[in-house]
């Protein structure tokens, strides 16, 4: 008989990915499965981030399981507390309560050749056993802090936007705001109004195209509830209209001539100062780094009480920022937007494999990858959900997940039908995944700049380089030729 484990399958984060996963475990009739979170409340990027103004950049439409859509949703961009909303009604609905474990960070997990299974070690001292680890981690929790002299002696209070500090108002303040991404671009026009002086710290301007955003009311919502179809539909014309936007990402970059000219447009449009609109005019072709959508920011920036500033900066002082030009400009306050450590979303736990390999000490050097973004050689019954090149530029991960889900249950049946305890990718068909798609991003929008969809080696490992429909293609059904299946001593 194989060894006994305290579960069949432990998932591990409580975002949209791990919850998809439980609710299908659950469907696919698997109930002996837990769900371990590292903080004290589920939700993942949409519990963490909950800075003035965040919401999501995709249309809210399609930002919920197509299995359960939600009628509700109060702007065509749904706000945060709304997605957070959602999912703890996935967790209600579902009965995914009694099987989410808070508190529980996965600091390691060691995977036994002798009896297949895979020992889970927490932060709180817990230790579990399971047949099977999904890893739904995903890449925007860990903030990333710019390595800035003098910044630990300031004398102000600084956090990052994904650690917002509530009990802290900023009215009649100078506050310095470092970075100008996505996050930045949402919470810089509603703390602008309340503070004495906003400086806008900008390494490399974005690309900023208009937001379609529009309230939904209740009448609107009422026939959604009713007539669900009329959703769908928008839900689908919603769909296949970010998929033509995957032409010019992946396919044929000169085509997305056409989004930075509306881009230039929106620019020129909202900030009629020529120097200022030099400054925030990016030097890199649209599309390369992620594309912001705003109506709000430029006109921001352009307020007499904000001021943007390009030269880098040099150092922190006690009581504000100097520059390379030797300017020192104060702040009583100083706000990162200076994103997420992306690459260590899952290589921050230790996670050994057969023979006692390492994951961090394999994509060290290989290369960070895996089959289909999911599984790895070398590491059985392990699968990783928004893993490797999974990520999407141009339409929403929901869908990602939903396809990478469904993969892991058909992996699991076929585990149950040839009675293995073990299943894993082989080398050749994971190596020969890779090596297409690295070749596929070396002719894409994404390889013209410095972003953080690349790794240190300038590697894009982030990004799906194709359309959101052609990796439900290729994951649609469970190659099991790729696979090797096995069983312990019994």
């Amino acid at each position: 008989m194989p060894a006994p484990t305290d579960h069949r399958a432990i998932v591990i984060g409580s975002g949209f990915a791990g919850i998809a996963m439980g609710i299908k475990l659950k469907e696919a009739g698997i109930d002996d499965f837990v769900i371990l979170e590292k903080d004290d409340d589920l939700g993942g990027t949409w519990r963490d981030n909950t800075y003035p103004g965040c919401a999501c950049d995709v249309p809210s439409y399609l930002y919920s399981y197509s299995f359960e859509p939600n009628p509700g949703w109060s702007r065509m961009f749904a706000p945060q507390q709304e997605i957070w909303d959602y999912l703890r009604h996935c967790v209600d609905v579902y009965g995914l309560t009694p099987h989410l474990r808070y508190g529980a960070e996965v600091t390691s997990a060691t995977y036994d050749d002798t009896s297949a299974t895979w020992t889970v070690q927490t932060g709180a001292g817990d230790v579990l056993t399971a047949r099977v680890i999904t890893a739904g981690v995903g890449a925007l929790h860990q903030p990333r802090y710019p390595d800035l002299p003098g910044l630990d002696r300031f004398e102000g209070t600084s956090f990052h936007s994904a650690h917002w500090d509530h009990d802290h108002d900023l009215a009649g303040e100078r506050v310095a705001v470092v970075g100008t991404g996505a996050s930045s671009v949402q919470f810089v026009p509603q703390i602008a109004p309340t503070v004495a002086h906003l400086d806008v710290y900008q390494r490399s301007a974005p690309w900023v195209t208009p937001k379609p955003d529009r309230g939904i009311g209740a009448t609107e919502q009422a026939l959604h509830t009713r007539f669900p179809i009329g959703q769908w539909a928008i839900r689908a014309f919603v769909y296949w209209a970010l998929e033509l936007r995957g032409i010019g990402f992946a396919i044929s970059p000169r085509l997305m001539r056409g989004l930075e000219l509306q881009a230039r447009h929106h620019l020129d449009k909202q900030v009629h100062d020529p120097d200022l609109r030099t400054r925030l005019t990016p030097h890199y072709q649209i599309g390369c780094k992620r594309i912001l959508v705003s109506n709000d920011y430029y006109p921001t920036i352009v307020r007499d009480d904000v001021d943007l500033v390009t030269d880098p900066i040099r150092a922190v002082t006690p009581t504000g920022i100097v520059t390379a030009d030797g300017t020192e400009r104060p702040a009583d306050t100083i706000v990162f937007g200076t994103g997420f450590e992306v690459s260590g979303n899952l290589t921050k736990m230790k996670i050994v494999g057969r023979d006692g390999v390492e994951l961090n000490d394999r994509w060290g050097r290989d290369g960070i990858g895996a089959h289909l973004g999911i599984t790895i050689a070398g590491f059985p019954n392990l699968f990783l959900l928004v893993g490797p090149n999974t990520g999407l530029g141009h339409n929403s991960i929901i869908f990602m997940i939903e396809q990478q889900v469904a993969y892991v249950i058909q992996a699991l049946a076929a585990m149950d039908r040839r009675d293995a305890d073990w299943i894993e990718v082989g080398q050749r068909p994971q190596r020969r995944f890779v090596e297409r798609i690295q070749a596929r991003l070396s002719e894409s929008v994404w390889t013209g700049c410095q972003s953080w969809y690349l790794d240190e080696n300038g590697r894009n490992f982030t990004l799906w380089p194709h359309f959101a429909w052609k990796y439900w293609q290729e994951t649609r059904r469970l190659r099991t030729r790729d696979f090797a299946f096995g069983r312990t001593s019994r």
